[in-house]
């Protein structure tokens, strides 16, 4: 009753009289059905076909979150060190890189991320060929993982080349730091690659003192043969820049022909009797051997030398990485059998 009398009062539209549409309460026709067997397979493909495309574009967007993520697993093998790289090959020898390797195997993977950027754009292109990711900071967690067969947890950044050089130099320091000579081999390609313009500007750059980079790099640009003369690089110290440097200003001849013939001899000599001997200096005798060395081999291989100094204390020296942290105390007890015996 109220209805009709809003509707004589033109408040709401009345309900119109006459014959409905045709159709109005007949059901949807239904599509006609492939009356062929053409046209029943061309159905079937074209279903096929939306339900691929839909595929590949679910692909595509996990492959994109993947890329996405702060943090991926990554194949050694698609990542090449910087050229900056400032880890001498024995640094990975010793017992400590030895160590760390046994703790990323335990853990299944480097708990601690490395960290990439994406392989260097060539010519507006990224090359077809060869590593996908150039390493920032990390080579030895990268070179750990490469030896196990295993992924790396790595992090992923667009960085400059400036950028990638203070992010490698400072977690090098924060974490295992690098020898005296790995360091000045870093600094020195960074002064010669330009990228940056003098010794002062690298020091404030990275936060260092200017005089620990002018000893590193006075270090790192002594000869080959002086440098070979030690067991190791990683023996060079950083307060024998001045020593070292000096000899080679006032007799560059005599220091090389000395440099040389330590190297042939290789001796049992130690780090400071090297550079004693380098430099013209009387020979430490805590350091001299007095007799023939004893070579101690391992799968053909020197792998330590048993020489006795002038007070007639033997001297077993083992070469890097020969002698891993977790057999010394097995080493001690053996020796401790041989005596009583």
């Amino acid at each position: 009753m109220a209805r009709k009398m809003f509707e004589k009062a033109g408040l709401i539209p009345g309900l119109q009289a006459g014959p409905k549409p045709a159709g109005d309460s007949a059901p949807a026709a239904e599509p006609p059905k492939a009356k062929t067997a053409p046209g029943t397979m061309m159905g079937f493909l074209t279903a096929q076909s939306g339900a691929v495309q839909e595929a590949e574009a679910l692909k595509a967007r996990v492959k994109s979150l993947e890329e996405e993520a702060p943090l991926r697993k990554l194949d050694p093998s698609s990542i090449r060190p910087s050229k900056w790289a400032n880890r001498h090959d024995a640094s990975f020898l010793t017992a400590e890189f030895q160590e760390l390797k046994a703790e990323i195997a335990a853990a299944g993977g480097n708990v601690q991320p490395i960290k990439v950027r994406p392989a260097a754009v060539l010519n507006g292109s990224t090359p077809s060929a060869g590593p996908s990711f150039e390493l920032i900071f990390g080579h030895r967690r990268h070179r750990a993982c490469a030896e196990l067969g295993i992924p790396v947890l790595a992090a992923i950044e667009e960085a400059s080349d400036v950028s990638l050089f203070e992010q490698m130099e400072r977690e090098n320091r924060g974490r295992k730091n690098l020898s005296a000579w790995e360091q000045g081999t870093m600094y020195r390609r960074a002064l010669d690659d330009g990228l940056y313009s003098s010794l002062r500007r690298l020091a404030e750059g990275l936060g260092v003192d200017v005089s620990l980079v002018s000893k590193s790099v006075s270090l790192a640009r002594l000869p080959d043969a002086v440098v070979a003369a030690f067991q190791s690089p990683l023996d060079i110290q950083f307060r024998w820049a001045a020593p070292l440097t000096e000899a080679m200003q006032k007799d560059p001849d005599g220091t090389l022909t000395r440099a040389r013939a330590i190297a042939e001899a290789r001796g049992g000599l130690g780090p400071a009797a090297i550079l004693s001997k380098l430099v013209g200096l009387p020979e430490s005798t805590t350091d001299r051997p007095t007799s023939q060395a004893l070579t101690i081999s391992k799968a053909g291989k020197v792998a330590a030398k048993l020489t006795s100094d002038a007070k007639g204390r033997a001297v077993v020296r083992f070469e890097a990485g020969a002698l891993p942290e977790t057999k010394r105390k097995a080493l001690v007890k053996v020796i401790e059998d041989f005596l009583k015996a």
